[in-house]
């Protein structure tokens, strides 16, 4: 058994030169937003999901982005509001959001 159900990663890069980048969109921020609400769902810790920031996820022209494994869902979002239906959702329920897929 794997030691977490699901691993969401969500790209934080930061490039220069003003190269796109999923951090100018708001990143960190919205990775912190979605470990507050895993945790408040009761969806984080060993057996279910953890959210953890990565490096450059080489999509950013298609970001902001995350990506779910073990299913290798890759998801763009604008907001909170996104946020959560990926959490409540695919985290929750098992359910792809399909108009945030990428």
């Amino acid at each position: 058994m794997a030691y977490y159900e699901r691993h969401i990663f969500f790209c934080c890069n930061q490039r220069d030169g003003g190269k796109t980048c999923c951090n100018d969109k708001g990143a960190s921020a919205m990775r912190d937003y979605a470990k507050e609400r895993v945790k408040a769902l009761g969806l984080a810790g060993p057996g279910k999901a953890r959210v953890n920031q990565a490096g450059c996820l080489d999509r950013c022209e298609e970001g902001p982005c995350i990506v779910v494994y073990p299913e290798a869902v890759w998801y763009t979002y604008v907001d909170r509001a996104d946020i959560d239906e990926i959490v409540e959702q695919h985290l929750q329920h098992g359910r792809v959001v399909e108009r945030l897929r990428i």
